[in-house]
């Protein structure tokens, strides 16, 4: 095959190439959506496998890991082969005392010794016997990678408290929702009374206007309703770590008593039950390792080391032929004696002992922190409870103050402005209660999350 035919042939592959890569984005492009119909559990769930920020703390597990087979490294052996070879352009002059070969003394004779190549390959072996900071380290793998563990259920936790919120108030919005459509539907039944009424003569057109002005609020209201509930999913996938196109259900329900079953939860908390106050314990016992590790490096390291090697030495490069090569062998015990490093090791153990007493005051500072948040979750989740309770008797009351009204404008004893107002009531009571409701949920969360058992 000629050049020219090779280099179109060559042309042709890479356009058949680059059409099947454009193709293949273009399918993952297009890929149906997914369908997930999640409860919130599952939803916690799939966080733990997508969010960004858990999969990172994972990652953080693993690269302690790796730490610590380095750290392991330390206390295996350590194994090294060379080989050298040198050429000698000029072979190195040494001097001989004169009178060595009868010339007067302070004199020197230039001679060379030694040949043009020089090769040698080695094979060493270092053991280090001990050394305690090495050793402080092999004990402190476990804790290490418990605390990068711990730090993943701190993640976790977060990302938990947040999707709980965000997945109620969605749940919640369905029965705002809910609640709209039927003062949509009331309006729209007496929109078309009004104008019936106006019709025979009974109410003027202003009544009718009202009603119109009130039924077009309410759609509005509808439309940025559904809007905020949009823009909430696509926080939540965002949270879940889950891709935009995807179609996400809520499955789970909320109730008045689903929100009040940790009300009469009162028994005494634990500390050691949160999992931030879990991960700073675990920082302290890591501070203890860093203290033991720099006191024992003022004790003597050990290292044991062994070497084998074979010179040869040729005035020609052929090392591959014949000729001797020079065995070498020798083991040796090293130990290394700490004397006087400027202070060093002295700073670094005090500065350890301060890190220790920071960590100390943080956990001193996080019990009395934990107690607060729980004191206040609790007032705030019986004080949200109560409103609440309040707000759906009140809303209940306000609906049956609007029906008992419109029954008495039907018949003509009651008048639009009564109607109007009763409904303006209706709708404020039903507001309140969606509020109260999801603070109610969001109260119930963060007490969860206090006394760690969210």
């Amino acid at each position: 095959m000629s050049k020219r035919g090779r280099s179109r042939l060559i042309w042709l592959f890479c356009l058949l190439a680059g059409a099947n890569l454009s193709q293949a984005q273009t399918t993952a492009v297009k890929a149906p959506p997914v369908r997930h119909e999640f409860s919130l559990q599952q939803a916690a769930d799939y966080a733990k496998q997508n969010n960004v920020q858990v999969k990172n703390a994972l990652l953080g597990v693993q690269i302690q890991q790796q730490t610590n087979r380095d750290i392991t490294s330390a206390a295996l052996p350590n194994i090294t082969g060379s080989i050298q070879a040198t050429d000698y352009l000029q072979i190195p002059t040494s001097l001989l005392p004169g009178e060595v070969f009868g010339q007067p003394a302070g004199t020197y004779i230039p001679v060379q010794f030694g040949t043009k190549y020089n090769s040698t390959a080695s094979v060493q072996l270092q053991q280090l016997l001990f050394d305690g900071q090495v050793f402080i380290g092999l004990q402190a793998r476990a804790t290490s990678i418990e605390w990068q563990k711990k730090s993943v259920e701190v993640t976790e936790q977060n990302i938990k408290s947040n999707i709980y919120k965000i997945y109620y108030q969605l749940v919640v919005s369905k029965t705002q929702i809910e609640l709209l459509d039927s003062n949509i539907t009331r309006l729209q039944k007496l929109q078309h009374d009004a104008g019936e009424l106006y019709k025979n003569g009974f109410a003027e057109k202003l009544d009718v206007d009202k009603v119109n002005v009130q039924l077009a609020n309410l759609q509005t209201e509808k439309t940025k309703a559904l809007n905020s509930i949009d823009i909430g999913y696509l926080g939540l996938k965002t949270l879940l770590g889950m891709p935009v196109k995807d179609t996400l259900i809520l499955t789970d329900k909320i109730t008045d008593d689903q929100v009040k079953k940790d009300l009469l939860t009162d028994a005494p908390y634990q500390y050691a039950d949160r999992p931030d106050y879990q991960y700073l314990q675990l920082g302290r016992k890591l501070n203890e390792f860093n203290i033991r590790r720099y006191k024992l490096s003022y004790i003597p390291t050990v290292a044991l080391t062994g070497v084998y090697s074979k010179n040869a030495q040729r005035n020609k490069f052929d090392f591959f032929g014949k000729g001797d090569w020079f065995t070498t062998s020798y083991i040796g015990l090293n130990i290394s004696i700490p004397i006087f490093d400027g202070f060093s090791k002295d700073a670094k153990i005090k500065k350890a002992k301060l890190e220790l007493q920071q960590t100390e005051n943080q956990l001193a500072g996080m019990e009395l922190n934990i107690d607060n948040e729980v004191a206040q979750a609790k007032i705030n989740y019986q004080s949200a409870v109560v409103t609440m309770d309040y707000q759906k008797k009140n809303m209940q009351l306000a609906e049956t103050v609007y029906y008992q009204t419109k029954k008495k404008f039907e018949v003509g004893t009651g008048s639009n402005t009564e109607i109007t107002a009763a409904q303006l009531d209706l709708k404020t009571a039903q507001t309140n209660y969606i509020n109260a409701l999801y603070s109610a949920i969001i109260a119930s969360v963060d007490y969860q999350k206090a006394i760690g058992k969210l």
